[in-house]
């Protein structure tokens, strides 16, 4: 069995908490291949990032650190539920420098993996931090294609104009306004008219017991949400995502990961790349299912210990 440690590090004027799984049989006194686990959004490492892919890659053989986003979790940063990609992206860059101070783990073999929006982020931090040796992206979604379509019911200059005016209203002293991405049920959902997959079952992971927990808010703070709107999740791939890159995709829905998915896989410069559709399993089956589950990891575990 892997071993679970709570541990903190400085990020930018904050302290980051996270989750560290080791191997079993842990020796201290060698050096493993280490990767960085990243949520989804509105998720939090004690869910799919950690408990799920983070364990498992640790019994596979791999240091893994799981992390709260800055804003969220049980990490720092005011104020709270700040989804900011520039920021979730430097994140990583702040897991990956707690990591190289481990005697334990080898900085030259550090990879990452990523959820859901975690998956498009682990990309955009390959692109400009080469100490990422190879990655996965399992149901990736550009949150900044997400923003400007589906979040913004597609109409980004609206909601760009409701921002303003809200980050404006809070400036003056007004509350946060603070949002749920998701109905309270999945009852609620149908009552309110939502069919698509995605949605439904995103509300069936976060909003019960299957997945619940205390941190995983599926929360935004509306008015700092301009930041991801002109944001590309997979901005210079094509001449800069030169990393082994191993991307694993779903059935489509609103969210987008399938379409995002091949979208990366595309335009990656990689010369080592894959692509794994699990075929018949949704975005959220892939969160914790235990047969889709192992499907991935059968091509992820596999991928790490090539290229790591």
């Amino acid at each position: 069995m892997s071993t679970l440690q709570h541990v903190t590090y400085r990020n930018l004027g904050w302290d980051s908490a996270a989750d560290l799984y080791l191997p079993p049989d842990f020796d201290q006194g060698k050096t493993y291949p280490a990767i960085v686990s990243t949520h989804p959004i509105g998720s939090c490492k004690e869910q799919t990032s950690g408990s799920v892919y983070g364990r498992q890659l640790a019994e596979a053989g791999f240091v893994v650190l799981a992390f709260d986003a800055s804003f969220q979790g049980a990490s720092g940063g005011e104020p709270r539920f700040v989804e900011d990609p520039a920021i979730r992206v430097s994140d990583i860059r702040f897991a990956i420098d707690y990591l190289v101070t481990l005697p334990y783990v080898d900085a030259n073999r550090i990879g990452a993996i990523g959820v859901c929006g975690g998956g498009a982020y682990t990309v955009s931090a390959a692109i400009t931090d080469y100490r990422i040796k190879a990655l996965t992206s399992i149901t990736g979604v550009n949150f900044g294609r997400l923003m400007r379509e589906g979040f913004s019911q597609f109409d980004p200059v609206g909601a760009l104009n409701a921002m303003a005016q809200q980050r404006t209203t809070e400036a003056k002293g007004a509350p946060r306004h603070v949002i749920n991405y998701l109905p309270e049920s999945v009852e609620a959902g149908k009552q309110a008219g939502l069919t698509d997959i995605d949605v439904l079952e995103a509300t069936d992971y976060y909003k019960s017991s299957r997945g619940q927990q205390p941190n995983g808010a599926t929360s935004g703070l509306f008015s700092f949400n301009s930041a991801a709107m002109a944001w590309d999740a997979f901005a210079h791939a094509e001449t800069l995502l030169t990393q082994p890159l191993l991307v694993v995709g779903d059935k489509p829905g609103a969210f987008g990961a399938y379409r995002d998915g091949w979208e990366i896989y595309g335009r990656a410069a990689s010369k080592a790349k894959q692509m794994f559709v699990a075929e018949g399993w949704s975005h959220y089956d892939l969160y914790d299912r235990p047969e889709p589950v192992a499907l991935t990891m059968a091509q992820v575990v596999p991928f790490f210990k090539t290229h790591l």
